[in-house]
């Protein structure tokens, strides 16, 4: 007994059964230090034993040992198919492509596209020619000239705003303002796919058009019978914030740094050190600037007092500024593993760049944020030696709802000129964002409108707004009969539902 304590203390000791003739024999067996431990050693060591003085099976009767035998067993068996029904590391369930990961997994729940299809994935090698590598083609999407439209014009006149949600089209905003001075009416459109806009001459109607004859003119393939009036006084505001970012010529983009093995987001934020490869990246991509007292465009980033790090990546593109959101020179908190000083930058952004360093995957949801919709995803691969050796492989990942953009990724997806991966990087950036704001988001401005609308009804305002207004000097008073274009009406049957206007403030 005094050597078996002995051995206890002494050495590192793992509860082994060995089963025979005489029932299961329980014992000790000395193990190295160094040798890790294996699965089976740690099912063995979670087993729920009996307490070591009541273990004594020769002194127990046959039945007990027996049944004692068979419990052991079973928690065994029950324990290893439990570790089968347990998801296996995520490297086992890859799908090799060409002897390589693929860049970008899909995850389980879908929802997200994936560009190039891993199907055409098979032969990812730089051939000698690459179709899809002409920089001309390399066009940027134009801001929405629609919103810079509304901040100059809607936004300071007296208009009209209407909601419905179409069928095939989606949601649907449409505004539409008097310019007296010249009798001509104009409409703006909006869709989840885009927006549109045209200027009518008021004598071109015999009568008030209605909200769905305006908005059918502007898209044929309009299908809704009514639209709702929008009753909100401060629906130009959501609408003007919206378009934020159509009117600004800047962007701001998150730059993750994934290395080897690392599948987690708090694995890939956790990252802060760059290596050589990485570094190579973001020169191309841009110059590393201070920020204290950084006069450009800053993307959010602070220039006085330090808080969001030293230094940033920034760079002007065809005369527009762009601030990166580098991970590894934002703030690193110890014993924070979320990384939440991070985060908050990259996790508002609205398209992020990845730079792999090994043949680890990229989850498209791996990043958990509302507002993330796109990444693009670099890796770094063995290219011609006539280039150095080093070659890109790009990949492109979004939300189903985020229509597809340009430029159109080279066939295979392989980069070995460095300026010219520049120039598809920030292109495609670019695109990505403007992209991004026709997905769900405007679907959510269009629904905070009308909720917004129904709840300004229910506070038992009477109906006289038509809509969206800014403050206007002098408010007609008209007859029930005046269809003049300051009453329009909401639905097809061109019955005009608003009869009197008020500015916003006899409103309140």
């Amino acid at each position: 007994m005094e050597r078996e304590k002995r051995n206890d203390t002494s050495f590192p000791g793992k509860r082994s059964f060995t089963f025979g003739g005489y029932g299961g024999v329980d014992s000790f067996t000395c193990v190295d230090e160094t040798r890790p431990e294996s699965a089976e050693d740690n099912i063995l060591d979670t087993l729920d034993s009996p307490p070591r003085d009541k273990q004594s099976f020769p002194s127990a009767s046959s039945n007990q040992r027996d049944t004692e035998l068979f419990e052991i067993i079973e928690k065994l068996q029950g324990s290893r198919i439990d570790e089968q029904r347990c998801a296996f590391p995520l490297p086992l369930k890859l799908l090799r492509i060409g002897g390589d990961l693929p860049l970008i997994l899909s995850p389980k729940l879908g929802g997200y596209w994936i560009d190039p299809p891993l199907e055409r994935l098979a032969d990812v090698s730089p051939p000698s020619s690459q179709h899809g590598l002409d920089p001309q083609s390399y066009d940027i999407m134009e801001r929405d000239g629609e919103a810079k439209i509304y901040h100059e014009i809607f936004s300071s006149r007296y208009h009209h705003s209407f909601t419905a949600v179409d069928p095939s089209l989606g949601p649907l905003v449409l505004s539409v303002c008097l310019e007296e001075e010249e009798s001509k009416l104009r409409v703006i459109l909006r869709m989840k796919e885009c927006s549109l806009h045209a200027v009518f001459s008021v004598s071109l109607f015999p009568s008030i058009p209605s909200a769905v004859e305006l908005a059918k003119m502007l898209c044929e393939r309009v299908t809704v019978s009514k639209f709702e009036v929008v009753s909100y006084l401060k629906a130009p505001e959501l609408i003007t914030t919206f378009d934020e970012h159509r009117v600004s010529p800047n962007f701001k983009f998150g730059i993750l740094y994934q290395k080897n093995r690392q599948f987690t987001e708090e694995d890939i934020l956790s990252n802060t050190e760059e290596s050589e490869e990485f570094k190579e990246l973001l020169s191309l991509l841009g110059e590393t600037v201070r920020l204290q007292g950084f006069s450009g465009f800053r993307g959010g980033l602070d220039v006085c007092h330090g808080q969001t790090g030293s230094e940033a990546v920034f760079t002007s593109f065809h005369g527009r500024e762009i601030m990166f959101h580098v991970a590894t020179k934002l703030p690193f908190t110890e014993g924070d593993p979320q990384q939440l000083q991070r985060k908050r930058h990259i996790g508002n952004d609205i398209v992020a760049l990845v730079y792999q360093e090994g043949p680890t995957p990229f989850l498209s949801d791996v990043i958990k944020s509302h507002f993330l919709h796109c990444f693009l995803v670099v890796r770094r691969t063995q290219g011609p030696e006539e280039t150095g050796g080093a070659a890109y492989q790009v990949s492109v990942t979004a939300r189903e709802d985020v229509p597809p953009f340009g430029p159109v990724l080279p066939d295979p997806p392989i980069f070995t000129d460095s300026s010219l991966l520049r120039e598809f990087l920030l292109t495609k950036l670019i695109n990505a964002e403007i992209s991004c704001y026709k997905a769900q988001r405007f679907s959510r401005l269009e629904r905070a409108i009308r909720v917004r609308s129904h709840s300004f009804e229910t506070l038992g305002v009477p109906r006289k707004l038509g809509g969206s207004a800014s403050p206007k000097p002098k408010t007609d008073k008209e007859g029930d009969g005046d269809k003049s274009p300051g009453h329009l009406s909401a639905d097809s049957s061109g019955s005009a539902e608003l009869k009197d206007q008020a500015s916003p403030q006899e409103e309140t």
